[in-house]
């Protein structure tokens, strides 16, 4: 049976007592750490690395301990993981960009096996420094689109395939440290479409984010064209991946995307009765894991607009 989840992302800056209260009393049992994306998606990981260590970041950890929440790290990790510093020696770990000419923007050449063994020694090492209490992993690729490798051996893999080769290598980084260890397959942007031809390892689970969905209507809208493109390859992923600890990471409580990643603040959209209905429909086909990015929802938030309704989401993911 897929184990329920309900729970929410927060930045790694607003750990503390306001969020833990709000966690306690919503009943949430999961909460992801995650930091920035983007461009500044490697300083933000390694200013995540030294809140962990902070006596701040240990009490919260200790109090969702208390609680039986499930503490986890949800991150756009791969420049950490193979750092661009490394082109000038290493350049054929980098992917071939569309010019033919090696790139170290983004991501890696899948067909590297130099590369790919750094990967799975960075992994450890990531894995090692985030004290998550689940055992599941998500250190995820670029957040960027077009970003696969054209090497003679990548071109023949999707963009896809090319993740799920990267999630693969993660996996079994991670495992040297954590034997029982579970990575994600993040299904986002270019990789909403199930890998063909590479297989996931076992270990490796679902993760769904509908980035360039509608969040006013329903997921399964069928007047929507936006929320009908993400949802084409639902089943497919689902076919490949199982449900079994298949986990949505949806936008419902993301004022950051509902800003356009902009501030200043504005009052969160709360479109309760679409959570409520897309959460069922998502159980129906056994998701029994449901997060939500709540970026922007902090102490400055609830100052300006009030406390936002993380109770309200709570009870929706879970009626």
């Amino acid at each position: 049976m897929n184990e329920e989840k309900r729970g929410i992302l927060i930045l790694p800056e607003e750990v503390g007592p306001y969020w833990a209260d709000l966690i306690a009393r919503s009943g949430l049992n999961l909460v992801g750490i995650h930091p920035g994306w983007g461009a500044g998606a490697l300083e933000e990981l390694e200013r995540m690395l030294d809140v962990v260590r902070t006596p701040a970041f240990e009490q919260f950890a200790e109090r969702m301990k208390e609680l039986n929440v499930d503490l986890e790290f949800e991150s756009h990790a791969m420049s950490w993981l193979v750092p661009r510093a490394l082109f000038s020696e290493h350049p054929d770990w980098f992917r071939l960009d569309e010019s033919g000419s090696r790139n170290p923007d983004f991501n890696l050449c899948a067909s590297n096996k130099e590369a790919l063994e750094f990967l799975e020694v960075r992994s450890e090492e990531l894995a090692r420094a985030l004290p998550t209490l689940s055992g599941r992993y998500y250190f995820w690729i670029d957040d960027v689109t077009n970003s696969a490798c054209h090497c003679e051996e990548c071109r023949m893999l999707s963009t896809s395939d090319q993740a799920m080769k990267f999630y693969n290598h993660i996996l079994r980084g991670i495992r040297r440290f954590d034997a029982s260890a579970e990575h994600c397959y993040l299904a986002y942007q270019d990789t909403i479409q199930a890998p063909v031809k590479v297989q996931p390892d076992p270990g490796i689970f679902l993760e769904y984010a509908p980035i360039y969905r509608n969040s006013a209507v329903t997921i399964h809208d069928p007047d929507c064209p936006e929320n009908y493109k993400e949802l084409e390859h639902l089943s497919g992923l689902l076919q490949l991946f199982g449900q079994e600890g298949a986990q949505i990471l949806e936008y419902w409580m993301d004022n950051s995307r509902f800003l356009k990643w902009t501030k200043p603040l504005q009052a969160l959209p709360f479109y309760e009765e679409v959570i409520r209905q897309d959460a069922a429909y998502y159980r129906s086909l056994g998701f029994g894991r449901q997060t939500s990015f709540g970026v922007w929802l902090g102490e400055d938030y609830a100052q300006e607009f009030g406390e936002p309704p993380i109770i309200a989401y709570a009870r929706a993911i879970g009626e």
